[in-house]
């Protein structure tokens, strides 16, 4: 179960959501906020290369509200067969609060994210983000650790490209990144290839399924993955789909 000040966190994201959404709907005629909510189911939790589950299905909602370029959201993971207790099991809730902007073709974010974990001590990372506005949209981020693991910083570089299929696109993304931990490690660390496509109905939904395949870039990157990771291993081929409400 979360700690008292987890919990305290957690219900302040939540007041925080519900009073903004409702400043949303008060507001969207004349300043146009945007609110959307989803769910997505996939095979295993795979973060920055690392398995952290153990061949077990994954629950992850999702609510952000925003309004000129500024963004709150609030992200969960519930494990439906948790490897170090053989039981369901809600984990982790991630809050990010960002500012998205652009001029001309070139894209930036700025963001903070809190991370309260279950099983780990919770930890802050600050990010920036530079896209470019061109064939493979490349794109650019990197995240500073500011708390448990100061110092320690991930950074990735990906592209993606839509492929229109009838009414549909067809969307491919690929991503190489770099890790390091602030202590021994510090290598090119994970590379990821995805596929999906969205498909709305009834005006505000939309579901996407999606593959992805997750794989180490070193023999170092291997050994420490499979060190990080709840089932020993370094690469994972994982899927699954999400529900979205937008409006």
């Amino acid at each position: 179960m979360f700690s008292t000040s987890k919990k305290m966190i957690v219900a302040g994201a939540l007041t925080l959501s519900m009073l903004a959404a409702g400043a949303s709907m008060a507001l969207a005629e004349e300043e146009m906020p945007t609110a959307d909510a989803s769910v997505s189911f996939y095979s295993t939790y795979v973060w920055r290369g690392f398995g952290l589950s153990d061949d077990s299905m994954v629950i992850q909602p999702s609510m952000t509200v925003g309004y000129k370029g500024f963004a709150m959201n609030l992200w969960g993971n519930l494990d439906t067969d948790y490897y170090a207790a053989d039981t369901t099991k809600y984990n982790e809730t991630d809050i990010t609060l960002s500012y998205d902007g652009a001029y001309e073709k070139l894209g930036y974010g700025v963001g903070y994210i809190y991370y309260a974990l279950d099983s780990a001590d919770d930890t802050q990372e600050i990010y920036a983000t530079l896209s470019y506005d061109v064939l493979l949209s490349p794109t650019l981020t990197f995240y500073y650790d500011v708390d448990a693991f100061s110092g320690a910083y991930y950074a990735t570089f990906d592209i993606s490209h839509s492929f229109p299929i009838g009414e549909y696109s067809l969307d491919l993304g690929a991503l190489v990144s770099y890790l390091d931990d602030s202590e021994d490690y510090d290598e090119f660390h994970n590379g990821v290839l995805s596929v999906s496509m969205s498909f709305p109905f009834a005006k505000y939904f939309s579901i996407t399924p999606e593959v992805n395949y997750s794989f180490a870039l070193s023999s170092d990157a291997e050994d420490y993955i499979k060190a990080g990771s709840a089932d020993d291993d370094d690469s994972y081929i994982y899927g699954g789909a999400t529900l979205s409400l937008a409006f």
